[in-house]
């Protein structure tokens, strides 16, 4: 016997509503898979933002501390042999050790030449165009205020009469801040704070005194704790030189 109109429409009908299960499964299906992308990108930016807030600083903090011993063992092995200052080493050339009183009797941070990442993800990096340290002229460093040790993690709470001592081999330079570490900040492309004096264009503005052949210092790091474009500026002058105890 022949299906009927009404036999017809029941399967028509069934055949949609099969259709339309499958569509709502496959839509499940793929809307479960973007979900798992979804948790699994979330994961890897957690993951991400994790190491380099955290896992960054103690890689670069065991750095620091490593290449702070091996120079200071190399430099009382060289002791009377005329030997250069800067120590050669796997992340750089390490020309001195920059301690802080005021963050602690155990901060000591090496100083390697230059400012590339690798140099700072290591320790202070030296502006290879400005005066070495204890020198006439401007001795400028720059780090990391987050991620990478954090040197300068603190930099805003320096006052001015803070010291900043920097040892090398053969002379230990104690620097004392005539700015405080959150009164000066200037974009990253001011050059004007590396020069020998360093001159504010900004009438008014914060600059160490303008009287040449002073035997200065500037530290130099971001401004805000994540990215940003803007640096804040210490100025600093030499207040005493001694020789450094092995």
């Amino acid at each position: 016997m022949a299906d009927t109109p009404a036999d017809q429409s029941a399967d028509q009908r069934a055949g949609q509503s099969a259709d339309q299960r499958a569509d709502r499964t496959a839509g499940a299906r793929w809307l479960g898979r973007v979900g798992v992308v979804l948790v699994v990108a979330g994961l890897a930016l957690g993951a991400y933002v994790a190491w380099q807030v955290w896992g960054t600083n103690v890689v670069s903090q065991r750095t620091h501390r490593a290449l702070v011993e091996d120079v200071e063992q190399t430099w009382r092995d060289r002791a009377g042999d005329g030997a250069g200052a800067s120590v050669e080493t796997d992340r750089g050339d390490v020309s001195a050790i920059v301690r802080i009183p005021a963050f602690g009797d155990d901060y000591a941070v090496p100083v390697l030449e230059g400012t590339s990442d690798e140099v700072l993800a290591a320790g202070f990096g030296h502006f290879s165009d400005t005066a070495e340290a204890g020198a006439k002229g401007n001795y400028a460093l720059a780090a990391h205020r987050i991620t990478h040790g954090e040197p300068l993690r603190a930099m805003p709470e320096l006052q001015p009469g803070d010291e900043v001592v920097v040892e090398t081999r053969q002379w230990t330079y104690t620097y004392v801040l005539d700015t405080g570490g959150a009164d000066l900040t200037v974009p990253f492309t001011a050059g004007w704070v590396l020069a020998d004096v360093p001159a504010n264009p900004d009438a008014g503005g914060v600059q160490p005194a303008q009287e040449p052949g002073q035997r200065l210092l500037t530290l130099t790091t971001c401004s805000e704790l994540f990215h940003t474009d803007d640096r804040l500026v210490a100025f600093g002058h030499l207040e005493s030189k001694e020789p450094t105890t092995p």
